[in-house]
């Protein structure tokens, strides 16, 4: 990550490179290990999946790569004598296995033919491969490992983890939908019954209404705390944090966010201010929700129940 390979680089000029290099042999090496797991050959697929329309992605065996491509030119006139323009790359590999480690080389700028004209090659090649390791490690399922990892090592909650992440990963391009889930592969000779139930990622809202006995139907999941005012709310059937799949929040103040598509009539309707915008990136229903920010303050009138339009919520009264 950009912030901790301050500390952690290792540079080295020999023709072949340590541990993990092969096949980029090389130059200046720059490595990170990181204390997660990645073997699930569909974890790796999801990497390369969710971040190709950004970096050029390949794999080779155990290993993932991401190469950034940039320009140089010699002058801003194309059309002036002596014009030239080079294209020059950097590439980061994720070697996966019972811990991660990810690397990337700086090769000499002779590699690109000699373009002795561009200024601060190292420099830029330096901050475009950190750039391409915090935008991975922030997008993709590695952000999953990482929070998870941090709030072991750390001994922190969720929501301090993901707020690590993303100061250890300063330089990350946000990137939309880049956890893909891949489509479930059915055995030849299922039954068509069967394989009916193979369930896709979906790329719109869930239709509703609301499951009322999801709190039997799903499991329970991490909870979110309210930043503002500290509230836990329970969720279920919540899958990572990339709000791809969100399931269910709230205990008395239900709404399924994956059927929710945010059009505002609840927080319109409550009369007690039980609801603000909550901003969701990546889920495939709408991009922000109507978090129930201040659940314990429901009087249980039922008017956001009766305005949503797809019946994504549902209210419980509370037991004394």
């Amino acid at each position: 990550m950009s912030l901790l390979l301050k500390d952690r680089v290792y540079t080295m000029e020999s023709p072949t490179a340590k541990r993990g290099v092969y096949p980029l042999h090389g130059y200046k090496l720059g490595l990170y290990r990181l204390p997660i797991k990645l073997e699930d050959p569909a974890e790796m697929k999801s990497i390369t999946e969710g971040l190709k329309k950004t970096f050029t992605m390949d794999t080779f065996a155990d290993r993932v790569f991401a190469t950034y491509t940039w320009s140089e030119e010699n002058m801003p006139d194309p059309d002036a004598k002596g014009y030239q323009k080079v294209n020059l790359s950097i590439t980061v590999e994720i070697v996966s296995g019972e811990v991660v480690d990810i690397i990337y080389q700086i090769f000499p700028i002779e590699k690109f033919g000699d373009p002795q004209w561009v200024k601060d090659y190292r420099k830029k090649a330096d901050y475009y491969a950190k750039m391409i390791i915090d935008t991975i490690l922030r997008n993709t399922i590695l952000a999953d490992k990482m929070i998870e990892s941090l709030m072991k090592a750390e001994k922190i909650d969720q929501e301090a983890a993901t707020k690590r992440l993303e100061e250890l990963t300063p330089l990350a391009k946000i990137v939309p939908n880049a956890k893909p889930k891949p489509k479930a592969e059915i055995p030849e000779g299922t039954p068509a019954a069967a394989a009916a139930q193979v369930v896709e990622a979906r790329d719109g809202a869930k239709p509703g209404p609301i499951d009322v006995e999801y709190k039997s139907h799903m499991q329970a999941s991490s909870p979110y705390t309210v930043t503002a005012n500290k509230n836990v709310i329970k969720t279920w059937g919540r899958q990572g944090t990339d709000n791809g799949v969100m399931g269910v929040w709230g205990e008395f103040v239900s709404v399924d966010f994956d059927i929710c598509i945010a059009d505002g009539a609840c927080i319109d309707a409550c009369p007690v201010g039980v609801y603000e915008w909550f901003d969701t990136p990546g889920n495939p229903a709408s991009e922000k929700k109507p978090l129930m920010a201040r659940e314990p303050d429901c009087i249980f009138c039922l008017a956001c129940e009766g305005v949503c339009p797809p019946q994504a919520i549902k209210i419980f009264q509370r037991k004394s």
